[in-house]
């Protein structure tokens, strides 16, 4: 049993070693590969990918799982072997339904149409992109029916999301957005925050030493990652000592870099906290992408975007800036970054109104898998959300369907949920570190953040993906997802700011 137990372990690192190779050509492709190199790209990545999924879903591997059923079942239920053996045979046949074939031509279109979106973005050509996003939506319905499901989009939301259902996700969304309409019309019907202060001339290479500086601080080694620009920010890992970050800067919005880089480095703390001794396994990884956004939700907002941190950086962040900021209050930069209003970006998007953008997306998703929304209507049916649900409107397609990464390089389906489900867990994690450690706001505001990383890295980090998202959630918070910590943390944050009782 012990030695069938090594060689499973065996083939499935030479499955993720496979998966990592194809990560460092996607994170290049993202970074510094140039333009003409795409189609060469796309081939080695469907190559790669066809490789992993081969290898994966070959009969060594599934005979392995069957005799290590015994051995699965004589070990403690939160071991190591156990939950490797309880994963791995999830993933084999799972796996199983999906031809390679299918994997190769995903992984080629994807790539190819990545290529066309960063193009077609800054051009506001949807036109460009259209028939590619329509194979996407094809591909997408092709790789749904390969599994059983209740509703076509629970293969998707199951491949990031093991466990959520699409009926589970609309009635938490459908909960969330009865309480969040209220709030962001109580809100933006006070008097609005002046966000000029963050929105001057920051110099580029300045904002990339500030960056680089908030992300050490918080915990990011850059030893064992480094930090770069991209269109879309995002983090990758390619082992549990290399995992990189990007993020983009724009010249008159400091909080764009500011916020994303800490977002990234929230995900970037997860995967370099999992536990070494799970290296080149399927455990050694976030559970979910719904764990993974509490995350990054985790450190950009309930972290990054409070008045402790502030009193810690803000002087720091005035003497690299001082032209700017020497005659800023905290006060007024406080209230910048948290500003509350209706806008056209989701990553740009405040706390209040962020998750709003979420539901828009997940629903436009769920309409095109459905058969009642056509991907050459969905600008429209974009704009009229948009319009409905925030009451306002983007003037071209650049800030409206093309503004995210994932359509055009991903399957349609699965997306957007995580970032929401993950804003509702940050908030119960963060709840129960506070009860263990109530003293962590003020040891955050003198710019010590260890007790806040060490009670994460014990209670979610180190198990990788050994326990599911409501196995984790139970076991650190004592609870399944609820929504309560979440709105109680908003109501609470922006009543003060803005003097509601709310």
């Amino acid at each position: 049993m012990e030695k069938n137990f090594q060689e499973l372990k065996k083939l499935l690192q030479e499955v993720s070693d496979l998966e990592y190779a194809a990560g460092v050509l996607s994170w290049d492709q993202s970074t510094y590969m140039p333009v003409k190199g795409a189609a060469a790209r796309g081939r080695q990545l469907a190559t790669i990918g066809k490789l992993a999924h081969e290898k994966f879903t070959s009969p060594a591997i599934g005979n392995l799982l069957e005799s290590l059923a015994t051995y699965e079942d004589s070990m403690p239920y939160e071991s190591t072997e156990a939950s490797l053996i309880r994963l791995a045979r999830k993933q084999y046949e799972k796996a199983l339904r999906v031809p390679s074939s299918f994997v190769s031509k995903l992984y080629n279109h994807s790539s190819e149409t990545y290529q066309v979106w960063t193009k077609a973005r800054p051009e506001n050509d949807f036109a460009a992109v259209l028939p590619y996003l329509e194979k996407t939506l094809e591909y997408s319905r092709e790789l749904a029916s390969f599994h059983p499901y209740e509703h076509i989009a629970d293969p998707l939301i199951a491949e990031v999301d093991p466990g959520m259902k699409t009926a589970e996700i609309r009635n938490v969304f459908a909960q969330l957005r009865k309480e969040l309409v209220p709030l962001v019309q109580a809100i933006t019907e006070q008097a609005d925050f002046d966000p000029a202060c963050i929105h001057q001339p920051f110099a580029i290479q300045d904002q990339e030493a500030v960056c680089k500086d908030i992300v050490g601080k918080l915990g990011y080694d850059f030893e064992r990652g480094r930090l770069d620009t991209t269109h879309h920010p995002f983090m990758t890992n390619f082992s549990i000592d290399d995992v990189r970050i990007t993020t983009r800067y724009q010249e008159n919005d400091l909080s764009d870099s500011l916020f994303s880089t800490i977002h990234e480095a929230g995900h970037a703390l997860y995967e370099l906290g999992v536990d070494s001794s799970l290296e080149g396994t399927p455990l050694a990884s976030g559970t979910s992408s719904g764990v993974h956004e509490s995350q990054s939700r985790l450190w950009e907002n309930l972290v990054g975007r409070s008045l402790p941190f502030w009193e810690f950086y803000y002087p720091q962040l005035q003497k690299a800036f001082p032209e700017q900021l020497n005659n800023v209050s905290l006060t007024t930069f406080y209230r910048a970054i948290n500003r509350v209003q209706r806008s056209l970006i989701r990553t740009d998007a405040d706390e209040v109104t962020y998750n709003l953008h979420v539901i828009i997306r997940f629903d436009l998703e769920l309409a095109m898998l459905e058969g009642k929304l056509a991907v050459r209507d969905l600008p429209e049916a974009w704009h009229a959300r948009y319009k409905s649900d925030l009451g306002i409107q983007a003037p071209d397609d650049r800030d409206g369907v093309l503004q995210d990464i994932h359509w055009y390089m991903d399957t349609i389906g699965g997306s957007f949920q995580g970032y929401t489900l993950g804003n509702i867990m940050s908030a119960q994690f963060y709840d129960a570190a506070l009860s263990s450690h109530p003293d962590i706001p003020q040891q955050i505001s003198q710019g010590n953040f260890t007790v806040l990383h060490n009670w994460l890295q014990e209670n979610i980090y180190q198990h990788g993906r050994k326990f599911s998202a409501d196995e984790i959630l139970q076991k650190a918070t004592g609870s399944s997802l609820m929504i309560d910590p979440y709105i109680r943390y908003l109501k609470s944050k922006f009543g003060e700011l803005y003097n509601l009782s709310l």
